[in-house]
């Protein structure tokens, strides 16, 4: 009676962890480049009733007679599949089509992002919804400021970023120049990533250190201009997940409540 008791209070918080991420997943529906989440569980030890048997002396073996102890998670996993690619028309949103992030230095910090709704500042330096330096193949900030001065006398006055990410000049006497290249990096093990909010990540112990370089090579993929990656979470299949999660936290606090009505009744009969 006891087990099934504890069993179902797991079961409770194992469902409730999972309708977390669930929610996560939904709120960011509309998030550029987030990665959904998804939970998995495991058995916990089983209590030994009783051994196995071996055969002999003409008698056939026996199998161990175990009680599992209810169900405990075991990964909450980040799923970095592609998101679909939607274009805006806006020089300075890029996506990645393949594998990699976008670096970001914060002072002495180092984000990584999949999001490349990218802006300059007054200085015409390249950053991020929150004001933070996206690094070139340099690791150096990037700098694009209208006007500036270029060869021969002429100055800049539109640019273009290449799928290698190379970002070329357009000044006033017609000629082209690269003005700087943005880095992407990749991971050995991108799950491992740590969640910093919004919408970057970190190194983990377990994500191995980034590998960076240019959009294209060593596994990165190549930079779609003009073009942002969505999330890449289904509603429906969410939807589904929260319906199955809803109806195991029910059916476990029905194990609960049960378990209470019987012991009611056996304290009722003692009496």
């Amino acid at each position: 009676m006891l087990r099934s008791l504890y069993s179902g209070i797991g079961g409770m918080n194992n469902f409730q962890n999972k309708l977390d991420v669930i929610g996560n997943n939904i709120s960011n529906v509309n998030t550029s480049g987030f990665k959904k989440g998804r939970t998995t569980f495991n058995d916990l030890v089983s209590q030994q009733m009783q051994g196995a048997g071996a055969a002999a002396n003409g008698r056939g073996g026996t199998n161990p007679q175990q009680i599992g102890l209810g169900g405990g998670m075991s990964t909450i996993d980040t799923i970095n599949t592609q998101g679909s690619l939607q274009s805006t028309g806006r020089n300075l949103d890029m996506a990645i089509s393949g594998d990699g992030f976008f670096i970001i230095q914060d002072g002495d910090e180092r984000f990584f992002t999949r999001a490349g709704n990218f802006y300059l500042d007054s200085e015409g330096t390249l950053v991020n919804g929150d004001g933070k330096n996206i690094l070139g193949i340099d690791e150096q900030n990037i700098t694009i400021l209208a006007g500036s001065d270029g060869p021969n006398g002429s100055t800049l006055e539109s640019f273009n970023i290449a799928p290698s990410g190379e970002i070329n000049g357009v000044y006033s006497d017609g000629t082209t120049a690269v003005i700087g290249q943005l880095a992407l990096a990749n991971f050995a093990n991108p799950g491992g990533l740590n969640k910093a909010g919004n919408n970057t990540y970190t190194v983990s112990a377990n994500s191995g250190d980034a590998q960076i370089g240019t959009a294209g090579t060593g596994g990165r993929g190549n930079l779609v201009g003009s073009t942002l990656e969505m999330s890449n979470v289904d509603l429906s299949a969410e939807f589904a997940e929260m319906i199955v999660a809803q109806r195991g936290f029910q059916a476990n606090t029905r194990m609960i409540t049960t378990s209470d009505e019987i012991l009611q009744e056996l304290v009722n009969l003692k009496r």
